[in-house]
This record gives structure tokens, C-alpha cells and sequence, in this order.
């Protein structure tokens, strides 16, 4: 017990006099914090500026503090619709998005950050707050990529799909656009993206 209390000691005390550069050492029985961020994350804890005898290296990107008072002024009933198609485009071809899951994310300071850092920069992020579930909307696109959101509420939204290449071994490709949605209006998206074979 006494090894461990000291080991953790010097560990936090690398951090405060380390580096930048991010390394995660699993501890058991660790879990995430309540709000998705900071130092525990999924049962690790971030030794940044650690690396002798760390074999296992992951750049995980902390969220910012999920911002209640700005999903609290989102509208949460409108008319809007926001249709479209997903799908890939692979040597040419459209294959489309058949059965795949979509969901609208409003535009906020924590949205803009995962798609800066994870879907732009390819970034794995830290555990989202549960909070951000109930700002949500989901759908399904049918067999030909066609899909629909109903009741939007005017604002803007990332609309954001993942399609399973099965010609390219069932790689997973995100796909995320940023939209605007009027009340009463109907957006429609060409959600697609091109890839390599």
C-alpha cells in the first residue's frame, strides 16, 4: 500500500514538472470523473511527461467543461426537417449509407471542439458528459442512404454519420457537416465523403 501511495506521489509530481506529452497508466479500479474530464479517464490516469517504462502511449484530448448554461438557451421544440443522403464515394463509386445510424449535435463551444480536434484532427477524445444526450436528435438511414430528422428547432447543427466500408476490410468513416436549419424549413444534405481505395 505504502509503494503504491508513493508511487502515485511521484507520478503526479512528474506531471507538475513533465512535459506535454500525453501518456495514460491503467489503474485498476480507477473510473471517469462525473463530468467526462480531467485527470482519471476510464480507469487511467494521465502521467504526462512520464515515458521510462510506459509501454503503452494514446494522445486522449480532455473535453472542455461542458457548458450547461449554453445548451440551456438551445431551442428544444421547432419545425424544421433536415433530409439527405449518406454515403462513400470509393474509386469512383457511391456506395450508400444503408441502416446507418445519424444524429444532430448543435453547434456549441464543446460541439465545435470535438469536431476540431476529433473529426478534423483525428484525435481520440475524453468521455463525453451524459448531459450532452438530451441536446441530441437520432435517425436511420434506409437501404438507398436516405434519411430524415423531423421537429428540428431553428439553429445550427453538425449532422454526423459512420459508414462501414465493407469493400475497404469494414473500415468505419465518420462523416460530419455543419448545417443551418430555419424554422419551418427543409435543409437537404449531401452527406458524403471520398476515400481511397
Amino acid at each position: 500500500m505504502r509503494n503504491g501511495i508513493l508511487t502515485m506521489v511521484l507520478m503526479i509530481g512528474a506531471v507538475v514538472l513533465g512535459g506535454c506529452t500525453h501518456v495514460e497508466i491503467p489503474f485498476p479500479g480507477l473510473q471517469s470523473g462525473a463530468d467526462g474530464h480531467g485527470v482519471f479517464q476510464s480507469g487511467t490516469v494521465d502521467v504526462s511527461g512520464v515515458k521510462e517504462g510506459v509501454t503503452s502511449e494514446r494522445i486522449v484530448v480532455p473535453r472542455i467543461p461542458f457548458p450547461a448554461g449554453e445548451y440551456a438557451r438551445l431551442k428544444r421544440m421547432g419545425n424544421g426537417v433536415v433530409k439527405g443522403n449518406i454515403a462513400i464515394v470509393l474509386n469512383g463509386q457511391r456506395l450508400a449509407g444503408r441502416q446507418t445510424r445519424l444524429y444532430l449535435n448543435p453547434v456549441t463551444s464543446y460541439s465545435n471542439q470535438w469536431y476540431r480536434e476529433s473529426y478534423l484532427g483525428g484525435h481520440k477524445m475524453g468521455k463525453s458528459d451524459p448531459r450532452l444526450y438530451n441536446y441530441l436528435k437520432f435517425t436511420a438511414s434506409d437501404n438507398r442512404g436516405r434519411f430524415a430528422f423531423y421537429g428540428v428547432p431553428s439553429g445550427n447543427y453538425y449532422v454526423v454519420g459512420t459508414v462501414t466500408c465493407n469493400d475497404c476490410g469494414g473500415k468505419k468513416i465518420r462523416i460530419a457537416k455543419k448545417i443551418h436549419v430555419s424554422d419551418g424549413k427543409t435543409v437537404t444534405v449531401d452527406l458524403s465523403k471520398q476515400i481511397d481505395g
